[in-house]
């Protein structure tokens, strides 16, 4: 299956992997790039799926190769056997399996939210492969706040009869997120976040059970330390846009993380909470940057 540019010309190409525990897993592979120059790989957060990144996408291809994924249990990625690999180290192993099925000696990482969270563990774990790294609205610390937003609505399943009533049912729940987005802004995000079923209804598109290991973990244990995950991350170009209304990543850990690794590009996206859609002009302009650093090789 692939998708067709206005000139008839492929936009994307559906690929699968396979991950250690045998679960087939889909991608988005838009062509291009020059010869040795290394892919971009898109990472969605924990609700989101391969088509978060599509404008991205379409931006930077053909100049660079760029490959989304469906984490498994989203999208085009089937649901997994046991809810207990819905979390960060399954999901890097997966992350891992494909760099080696696809023969890719080191790529571009976007991470949105928990693809950050991912990026900053293949850091730690294989940086060798990591040419350079955007976290998109995360950092090492999670502020309270944007957890327990998650928590109160990641795994609850509802339905709707039309495209534009997930629409307006998305507008009320996130306007505090986007507060400048029109109805169209929300019906696309509708066409991103979900999916029809065969009885005619729209629903997400994520397996319910991604929330079992989140929801698992008490409210007052400690966090991780993710500090020496970031730090990792040193070294090569790196790039942080927040949103200016973040409830997950504060200003405070923003700042935090500049000091820790100095090189770091620290972007603000005003009027925008958890995450930037990366279509911001703000955005648009981190990522360029990122990417002309990654070529220069600084």
């Amino acid at each position: 299956m692939t998708a067709q540019r206005h000139d008839h010309a492929p936009l994307y190409a559906d690929g699968w992997w396979t991950a250690i525990d045998g679960l087939r897993l889909h991608y988005r592979d838009y062509p291009g790039g020059e010869p040795g120059q290394p892919p971009i790989l898109c990472i969605p957060g924990l609700t989101r799926n391969a088509r978060d990144f599509a404008e991205v996408a379409e931006r930077l291809s053909p100049a660079w190769r760029v490959i989304c994924v469906d984490l498994r249990g989203r999208g085009e990625s089937p649901p997994a056997a046991d809810p207990a690999s819905y979390a960060p180290p399954s999901y890097a192993l997966d992350i891992g399996a494909l760099f080696v099925a696809l023969k890719i000696d080191k790529a571009v990482l976007f991470g949105t939210s928990l693809g950050g969270l991912i990026a900053m563990l293949l850091a730690l774990t294989t940086p060798e492969r990591l040419a350079g790294v955007l976290l998109n609205d995360v950092g090492p610390v999670l502020d309270p706040a944007g957890l327990s937003r998650i928590r109160s609505y990641v795994g609850r399943s509802a339905s709707w009869p039309t495209w534009l009533h997930a629409a307006r049912a998305l507008a009320d729940a996130q306007k505090a997120v986007f507060p400048r987005y029109a109805i169209g802004d929300w019906l696309a995000m509708a066409k991103r976040v979900c999916r029809l079923t065969s009885a005619g209804r729209v629903v997400f598109d994520y397996d319910m059970r991604i929330a079992e290991p989140f929801r698992e973990v008490p409210t007052e244990a400690p966090p991780a330390d993710l500090w020496p995950a970031f730090e990792a991350l040193a070294g090569r170009p790196v790039a942080v846009t927040r949103g200016a209304l973040s409830d997950l990543l504060s200003a405070a850990t923003a700042q935090e993380m500049t000091r820790r690794v100095p090189d770091l590009d620290l972007v603000t996206v005003p009027h925008v909470g958890h995450a930037p859609a990366l279509d911001e002009p703000e955005a648009i302009a981190a990522i360029d940057t990122l990417l002309q650093r990654v070529r220069v090789g600084r």
